[in-house]
C-alpha cells in the first residue's frame, strides 16, 4: 500500500476551525472597503512571467529567487502570482477601466505564492487582501488610503498597530540620491552581509530594509531619500502628512522604508506589529506611478496589501476572539429534531450564527458539543416544549436555565440583532 501523500512544504491546509477566522477578517474588510467606494474584482492566479519581471523589477528578490515559474504546453512562461498590484494594473489597462471615469477603486482577495523560507505567519502560499486606487496622483488619495487602513484596524479591534510612512522620491530626485547611497555603501561593503554586498550596484535601496543586526547597526548613518526629495516630491509628502494629521491618523516617519518592489515611488507605508518579530509588517503599500509604463500604459496609482495570516495572529495575541455562533439549538427527543432545525433556521434568517445537531445524538452529547464550541446559549426543545410553544434557554456562562415562550426568544434575538 502506498504511503500517505502530504501537503507540500509551505503550503498549509486551513481547517474549519481556522478558515472561518480568515472569512471573518475578509468579510469585515470587504464591508469596510465598500464604504469608501471600492469594488471587488477577481484576478487570475496565473499571469505571463513578463508581467512580474517588467512590473516588479528583475533585480528584486521576488523575481530573482521567489517566483513559481513554469512553461505551459505551448512553451509560454507563466508564473503563479507573487503579489496582486501588477495584475490589477494589467487588468485596468487591458479592460479599459479608465472609461469608468475618475479613480478606479478596486480590491481583491486570494492566495499569493512565493518560494520563501516558511516561518510563523509566512508561508509559500499565503492569503492577501489588496486595495488599489488607480487613476490619480494627488496626495489626498494617499492620505485617504492610509486613513482607510488605519480605520480598518480599529474596526477589527486591533489598536497596537504602528503606521510608518516615507517618501521614495521620483525619477527626478532619486538618481542623485542613489549615487550618494552607492558611494556610502561601497565604503562599508566589507561590513555588510553577502546579500547586501550583491545589492550595492543593482538594487541599493533594498539594503536599507536588511534585517541582519550587523547591517542595521552599520547603516545607522546611511543617507536617506527623504533628505534628497525634489520640490514636487517634498510638497507631495507634506500634503500627505497634512491629510493624515487632519484625519487624526497616528503615524511615524521611517526614512528606511523602501518596500521590496521596484515600482514604488513617493509615498510608501507599512503597518507593523512588534510581536511578529523581524517580519513585522501586517500590511504595506505605496504609490506606483511608474508601474503602468513598465507594462504598456501610463496611469498613476496607490494601494496596499495585508496578510490575512499575520493579521489573524495579531488578533489572537490580543485576545480578541472572532465571534462564534451565539446559539446551539438542541433537540431533547427524536420528535423534536425537525422543530429544532426550524428554530435554528428562523434564528439564522434574523442574522444570528447558529449550530444544531444533525447526527441524531443524545441531548447530553449535544450539550457537550455546544460546550466544546464555546457557545454560551443552548436552546433546548422537546415534546413538552413543542406542546406549550416554549423552549428552554441554558446559559453556560453561569450554568442557569429558564423556560421562555418561543416567540420571546425570537423577539429578543431580533432586538439584539438590530443594535
Amino acid at each position: 500500500m502506498s504511503g500517505l501523500i502530504k501537503a507540500i512544504r509551505g503550503f498549509s491546509d486551513v481547517p474549519p476551525e481556522e478558515a472561518w477566522k480568515y472569512n471573518y477578517i475578509e468579510e469585515l474588510a470587504r464591508e469596510h472597503f465598500q464604504k469608501y467606494g471600492y469594488r471587488e474584482v477577481r484576478l487570475p492566479v496565473v499571469e505571463a512571467t513578463e508581467l512580474f519581471a517588467r512590473g516588479i523589477g528583475t533585480a528584486t528578490d521576488i523575481v530573482e529567487k521567489e517566483m513559481y515559474t513554469f512553461l505551459d504546453r505551448n512553451g509560454q512562461s507563466l508564473t503563479l502570482r507573487p503579489e496582486g498590484t501588477a495584475s490589477a494594473v494589467r487588468a485596468y489597462l487591458e479592460g479599459g477601466w479608465k472609461s469608468w471615469g475618475g479613480i478606479a477603486k478596486i480590491f481583491y482577495t486570494g492566495p499569493m505564492f512565493r518560494y520563501e523560507r516558511p516561518q510563523k505567519g509566512r508561508y509559500r502560499q499565503f492569503y492577501q487582501m489588496g486595495l488599489e486606487a488607480i487613476g490619480a496622483g494627488h496626495p489626498e488619495v494617499d492620505g485617504e488610503v492610509v486613513a482607510l487602513l488605519h480605520r480598518l484596524f480599529l474596526r477589527l479591534g486591533v489598536e497596537d498597530i504602528t503606521i510608518l510612512i516615507n517618501s521614495l522620491g521620483c525619477p527626478v530626485c532619486r538618481p542623485s540620491y542613489r549615487s550618494e547611497l552607492v558611494g556610502f555603501l561601497q565604503d562599508l561593503a566589507e561590513e555588510l552581509c553577502s546579500n547586501c554586498r550583491k545589492r550595492i550596484e543593482k538594487n541599493p535601496l533594498r539594503i536599507l530594509d536588511c534585517k541582519v543586526p550587523t547591517c542595521r547597526e552599520n547603516l545607522s548613518d546611511v543617507p536617506v531619500m527623504i533628505d534628497h526629495l525634489c520640490g514636487e516630491c517634498s510638497h507631495h509628502f507634506e500634503r500627505v502628512r497634512y491629510c493624515l494629521d487632519g484625519l487624526d491618523v497616528p503615524y511615524a516617519i521611517d526614512p528606511k522604508i523602501v518596500r521590496g518592489l521596484d515600482y514604488y515611488n513617493r509615498t510608501a507605508f507599512e503597518a507593523i506589529c512588534g510581536r511578529l518579530g523581524s517580519q513585522n509588517a501586517v500590511a504595506a503599500g505605496g504609490r506606483y506611478d511608474g508601474l503602468a509604463r513598465e507594462i504598456g500604459g501610463d496611469v498613476p496609482g496607490i494601494g496596499f496589501a495585508m496578510g490575512i495570516e499575520r493579521l489573524r495572529l495579531v488578533m489572537e495575541w490580543k485576545g480578541l476572539h472572532i465571534p462564534l455562533p451565539e446559539f446551539y439549538v438542541a433537540s431533547a427527543t427524536e420528535n423534536a429534531r425537525l422543530t429544532a432545525m426550524t428554530i435554528a433556521d428562523k434564528l439564522r434568517s434574523m442574522g444570528s450564527r447558529v449550530e444544531t445537531d444533525l447526527e441524531t445524538r443524545s441531548l447530553k452529547a449535544q450539550l457537550r458539543s455546544a460546550n466544546r464550541m464555546n457557545i454560551r446559549t443552548v436552546v433546548i426543545v422537546g415534546d413538552d416544549e413543542i406542546a406549550k410553544g416554549t423552549v428552554i434557554c441554558k446559559d453556560f456562562s453561569n450554568n442557569t436555565q429558564q423556560e421562555i415562550p418561543l416567540d420571546e426568544l425570537f423577539s429578543k434575538t431580533a432586538a439584539v440583532n438590530r443594535r
